[in-house]
């Protein structure tokens, strides 16, 4: 690790397994905090097709803080895929309804001394609301928080990205029976409903499901209430205003604060969609999340722009 606090002793996680409605179980890790978790349990969300993995270093580096974390896989990727991917019938929907729904239910059942938090990125800043039991969170962190349609994209992205997305991976998808993405250097394998429902979508989220469900996901989404702290960075081409503005649109019970950053506020020249998580931001970045973790507390006030 990179810069933060030395003089603190390593977070030694614990394997957990985590049992969804549906009889599914997900893999996942438990990182118990110093003095016991007082500072509150965090369950970090990832991005679609980013193993959990990727994000253990902060999860490492918030367990020395204080904090218990929870990380974990969503159905179909890392420690909870399947034997086969193909036919599994798992969708992106299910990500939030059931994998979201099932890790908020677990902290429930060990020992809680603080608040419940939910750091997400990407997709995973919006899954929460699918859940049923989101109305247990206290306080949401997003990073560049989106549902991937191609029209919110970044301008000057936006051509290239919907021929990766939204055409190349169907088309690859429909012929392999689910989304190889590790062979072809495009973030992990996706089952087929996961990858159908990205390229597929429209702008509105709840249209992807049957008409006789759309009003109870837009009930869930507004029974959130824990306040939403969005960041955005200027160079993301996923995670764009307009797309976290749509987002949050979906939040609408929640008190909601967009903060714009720029990778000049951290000595770069680019930081984009997934660098925030690197160890290298564990002195800028990383310790900036802490004051909003800890007690609501907003690091960026000149940041800050129209929800």
């Amino acid at each position: 690790m990179n810069g933060g606090a030395p003089h603190l002793p390593l977070a030694t996680e614990r394997i957990i397994e985590i049992p969804c409605r549906d009889g599914v179980r997900l893999g996942g890790h438990l990182w118990p905090g110093l003095d016991g978790g007082a500072a509150g349990t965090v369950i970090i969300n990832p991005a679609t097709g980013v193993p959990a993995r990727y994000y253990h270093r902060y999860a490492r580096f918030l367990a020395r803080h204080g904090f218990d974390v929870i990380t974990y896989d969503y159905r179909g990727v890392g420690a909870s895929r399947p034997t086969s991917l193909r036919r599994c019938g798992y969708r992106w929907r299910d990500w939030g309804a059931l994998d979201v729904d099932a890790v908020i239910r677990f902290t429930q059942k060990i020992p809680m001394a603080g608040p419940l938090l939910v750091v997400g990125h990407s997709v995973g800043g919006f899954l929460p609301g699918l859940a049923e039991t989101a109305p247990l969170i206290d306080r949401m962190l997003t990073v560049g928080a989106q549902y991937a349609w191609w029209g919110d994209y970044a301008p000057r992205q936006r051509l290239r990205l919907f021929l990766k997305w939204h055409l190349a991976m169907p088309a690859v998808t429909a012929f392999c029976g689910y989304f190889p993405g590790r062979r072809l250097g495009w973030l992990e394998d996706l089952p087929a409903g996961v990858a159908n429902e990205w390229s597929f979508r429209g702008p509105r989220f709840e249209r992807t499901h049957p008409r006789a469900e759309r009003a109870g996901v837009l009930a869930r989404m507004a029974a959130v209430t824990a306040p939403i702290l969005a960041v955005a960075v200027s160079d993301d081409e996923l995670g764009t205003v307009p797309a976290i503005r749509r987002t949050l649109g979906y939040y609408t019970h929640a008190p909601r604060q967009i903060v714009l950053l720029q990778p000049a506020d951290y000595g770069r020249q680019a930081i984009g969609h997934f660098h925030l998580f690197h160890d290298s931001h564990t002195a800028g970045f990383w310790a900036d999340t802490l004051p909003w973790l800890l007690d609501g507390r907003n690091p960026w006030p000149n940041a800050v722009i129209e929800a």
